[in-house]
C-alpha cells in the first residue's frame, strides 16, 4: 500500500509541473545518470526531466530514467531542490524527494543530494547532481546516483 501511495505522489507531482507552466519559469532537459553502490554493479541510465519553479528559489523536478542492465527497468523520482545563486551564471542547490523504481522488483526510496547549474547561453544550463536514494526494499543496496545534464529553460 505504502509503494502504491509513493507512485500516485510521484505521478501527481509529474503531471502537475506539466500543466502549471504559467506559474513560473520551467525547463525540460535529456540527462545520463551512473548508478552505484558498494555491492552491486554500476548501472548507466538515460532519461529526461522537467523543472518547474514554484518560488523563485525553489523548484520541482519530475524525471523519468529508463535503466538496462540483465533487463530493463525504470526509476521514476520528483525531487524538490532550494536554488542558492552562488555567482553570475551559477546556482548550487540542496534536494530531497521521493522514488518509485523496479530495479527487478518495485521498490520505493527517499532521495537527498546536492547539485548545480551553470548557465552557458541565455536559455541553456549545463547541470550535474549527486544523490543518494534510500531504497525500501530489503535485498537492495542504497545508491549513489551521479547525473548530468542539459536543461533548456522557457
Amino acid at each position: 500500500m505504502k509503494k502504491l501511495l509513493l507512485l500516485l505522489a510521484a505521478v501527481v507531482c509529474i503531471s502537475t509541473t506539466a500543466s502549471a507552466q504559467d506559474k513560473g519559469d520551467w525547463a525540460i532537459m535529456p540527462r545520463i545518470n551512473i548508478y552505484t553502490a558498494w555491492d552491486a554493479d554500476t548501472v548507466f541510465g538515460i532519461g529526461a526531466a522537467a523543472r518547474y519553479n514554484v518560488l523563485d528559489q525553489l523548484r520541482l523536478e519530475p524525471a523519468l530514467t529508463l535503466l538496462c542492465h540483465d533487463g530493463c527497468s525504470i526509476d521514476l523520482n520528483c525531487d524538490v531542490h532550494y536554488l542558492f545563486p552562488v555567482a553570475d551564471r551559477w546556482n548550487l542547490y540542496p534536494l530531497a524527494g521521493i522514488s518509485v523504481n523496479d530495479f527487478g522488483d518495485w521498490s520505493a526510496g527517499i532521495n537527498l543530494g546536492a547539485g548545480f547549474d551553470y548557465a552557458v547561453a541565455d536559455r541553456w544550463d549545463i547541470t550535474a547532481g549527486l544523490k543518494y536514494m534510500i531504497e525500501t526494499h530489503k535485498n537492495w543496496s542504497n545508491p549513489l546516483i551521479i547525473s548530468v545534464g542539459a536543461s533548456y529553460r522557457f
